[in-house]
């Protein structure tokens, strides 16, 4: 059997045999949709443990003539699809593992020509009685295929960044694997071979100067992730039919998991979901599966207001990003907007197209950040730290006066990054405030939905911390009186939703006087 030409469905009958498989076959119907189209050209990225492989497989398995995959794919979505019988089994599939063909080599320089041959080699072999003479190039072999014999090939590209990432440094090897993939797909030859080209890995395409390398391929990312964004991880409903499935409190998933937001999905990272139900402990999965230092080296980087952004997000806030700068590569960073994107598309950070702003997505990563943080002693972190451990502890005995005292001098040390003026500075502020609540409470939850209004920000303590902290219903309000931000919780029936989590609940009030610069606060027990 051949290695990258029509694999077997070996990898994709082990994944649905799992314990735990969710359904994506209905990726299939898309990419059956744009075969042999302008739209033919994919690049699929998204973070490592996203599934990329598996999707990989689930395409081999569907489209390769190396096997008859009829039987395993009937249970699934795409089978239902008018196309299923139309096209399965159907092509020449050519699968590259990259990843894998750099454990093949010794010398890393030699890794494209060793794809390039390899390929070479098997397509000739099975295409033996066509005359070769005077072809030195992939595309050239799959163009000559093509024109004796009218076939058209799929092209499943796995790990297609690895080198991007992992030998930024090398650009000679860079420039030669970009040159290769242009060969093998711009152009107007590549248009007659190509039925599908599916190119996966973390990053986009590498852009050279202001646009893609490969410019022809539609490009669906952490940004963007345009029509395939139910499968890029796993979606709520998917998550909801198996918590009730492993009888698992999927409130309690949600905060632990939950975060990344694409195209109005809540979408769940799927190595997590999977050793959740799996092991049966709330615990960080994901982040365990990569070295810390990926995260740890890019918030490290001496940008202008990059600290700022992460203690921001740390505070439960979203932080506005500018992504066009960004050249898809972990090497030419420029400013804070670069780092903040690539660790969106590295998976540590959530996007929100509709505001254009960055923000870290679930308690998993947060924990992340929170021990790359310390471990670097930031002077910023420990300030605030210590002035929030009183704030929090002065909240729960009912101190308001400390409470007041305090939100006015972190205001007044923070002002220098921020607005000070407005109801938005003053949502910073608070959230900078309690930012020690991430020790004992989840994510702060921003104008949750309740009774018949908006929260501005409840604290939900953390199950082990629950019978010793209480909830918090924290009211904002600027110019305002104090007992107003009180009033408003009651009249909006705000506290009706918390108390399923918990019966010990403060309700807190807090103002800002623009003119007196004086800060009041106001908490009741409910």
């Amino acid at each position: 059997m051949a290695i990258f030409l029509n694999p077997d469905n070996a990898n994709f009958n082990e994944a649905v045999h799992s314990k735990i498989y969710v359904d994506k076959t209905g990726l299939i119907e898309y990419t059956n949709s744009v075969l042999s189209t302008t739209a033919k050209f994919i690049c699929n990225s998204r973070p490592r443990r996203f599934g990329k492989s598996m999707t990989a497989d689930m395409l081999c398995a569907y489209y390769s003539k190396g096997c008859d995959s009829r039987e395993l794919f009937q249970p699934y979505t795409i089978s239902s699809c008018s196309t299923f019988e139309k096209y399965i089994n159907q092509y020449d599939v050519i699968h590259i593992d990259v990843q894998w063909c750099k454990d093949q080599v010794e010398n890393i320089n030699d890794i494209v020509n060793y794809i390039k041959e390899s390929c070479m080699h098997e397509l000739q072999n099975e295409y033996c009685n066509i005359d070769y003479n005077g072809i030195i190039s992939l595309s050239g072999t799959l163009s000559k295929i093509n024109d004796e014999t009218g076939h058209r090939f799929v092209v499943i590209i796995d790990e297609w960044d690895v080198l991007i990432r992992d030998n930024a440094d090398n650009k000679k090897l860079l420039e030669e694997y970009i040159d290769f993939l242009k060969g093998l797909f711009k152009g107007s030859q590549p248009s007659r071979y190509i039925a599908l080209a599916y190119l996966t890995g973390i990053l986009p395409i590498k852009r050279t100067m202001t646009q893609s390398a490969l410019n022809n391929f539609d490009e669906y990312t952490m940004l963007n992730p345009g029509p395939l964004a139910s499968f890029i991880g796993f979606t709520e409903g998917e998550v909801k039919g198996l918590s009730n499935k492993y009888n698992i409190d999927f409130d309690r998933i949600k905060k632990w998991y939950d975060g990344y937001y694409l195209n109005h999905q809540h979408v769940y990272n799927p190595k997590a979901v999977v050793s959740l139900f799996t092991l049966g402990v709330f615990q960080g999965y994901w982040a365990k599966t990569s070295s810390y230092e990926s995260i740890h080296s890019l918030i490290q980087m001496n940008f202008d207001g990059l600290k700022e952004a992460v203690l921001e997000m740390l505070s439960g806030n979203e932080v506005k990003m500018q992504t066009t700068s960004f050249q898809n590569d972990m090497v030419s960073f420029k400013n804070m907007d670069d780092v903040l994107t690539a660790l969106v598309h590295l998976g540590y950070l959530g996007y929100n197209q509709t505001y254009k702003t960055v923000f870290i997505p679930n308690e998993e990563i947060r924990q992340e950040f929170v021990n790359s943080v310390s471990e670097d002693k930031w002077n910023d972190l420990i300030q605030f730290e210590r002035e929030s451990d009183t704030i929090l502890e002065a909240t729960c005995q009912m101190k308001t006066e400390v409470v007041a005292k305090q939100m006015e001098k972190i205001h007044n040390t923070y002002a220098s990054n921020i607005t000070y003026h407005n109801e938005n500075s003053l949502s910073s502020v608070l959230t900078i405030a309690y930012l020690s609540t991430l020790k004992y409470y989840f994510k702060p939850i921003r104008e949750l939905p309740t009774g018949r209004g908006f929260a501005d920000f409840v604290y939900i303590p953390k199950l082990e911390y629950k019978d010793y902290y209480p909830a918090l219903l924290v009211e904002l309000k600027w110019n305002h009186n104090v007992q107003s931000a009180l009033d408003q919780i009651k009249e909006k029936v705000y506290p009706q939703s918390i108390q399923e989590y918990t019966d010990n609940l403060l309700l807190v009030g807090i103002t800002y006087d623009s003119k007196t610069k004086e800060h009041r606060c106001k908490i009741e027990k409910f």
